[in-house]
Formats: C-alpha cells, structure tokens, sequence
C-alpha cells in the first residue's frame, strides 16, 4: 500500500508539495506543520494531514489564482491522506 511504506508522512507531503513549489516545500510544509498543527514536522501522523491540507489549502491560495493547480495539488494530498485509511 502507497500509504504504508517506511517512509514518514512528512517526507510524502514534501515529496508532493515539491511538485508544485519545488525547493521552498520542506520549508513551506515545516511551516504549516509548526504554525498551525503546533508540532514538530518529524511528528507528523497522518492523523493531521486532513488539517493541514485544509491550511495548505488557504496558503496556497493565497500564493497562485490558478485553482485547477491548487485543486490538483490538494487532490493529491487528500490521496494520501485516504491512503492512511485502508
């Protein structure tokens, strides 16, 4: 399963987010994960990643008007996300 290998949640959100912001995603996703989960990256669970896909949400909306790339880039995250489920 996608969701369960050994690498951590946190790398696979950066792994995605550097798609769409390139070198600035481990920086941008810390970010997110400390300001607004109040943790540290490293503890990320996927128990967060509904959250804080709803913060990348409103974050990167505010960086691009290009909503399909918002959406394209949140619907990756939410297959993540529902890969931690099964």
């Amino acid at each position: 399963m996608a969701g369960r290998s050994n690498t951590s949640v946190y790398d696979k959100v950066i792994r995605i987010t550097h798609r769409y912001l390139g070198p600035a995603a481990n920086r941008f996703i810390a970010r997110q994960v400390k300001n607004h989960l109040h943790k540290a990256p490293g503890d990320l669970s996927p128990s967060d990643l509904l959250s804080l896909i709803d913060w990348i949400r409103v974050a990167v909306s505010l960086l691009t008007e290009d909503s399909e790339v918002v959406e394209r880039y949140i619907a990756e995250l939410q297959k993540l996300a529902h890969s931690y489920e099964k």
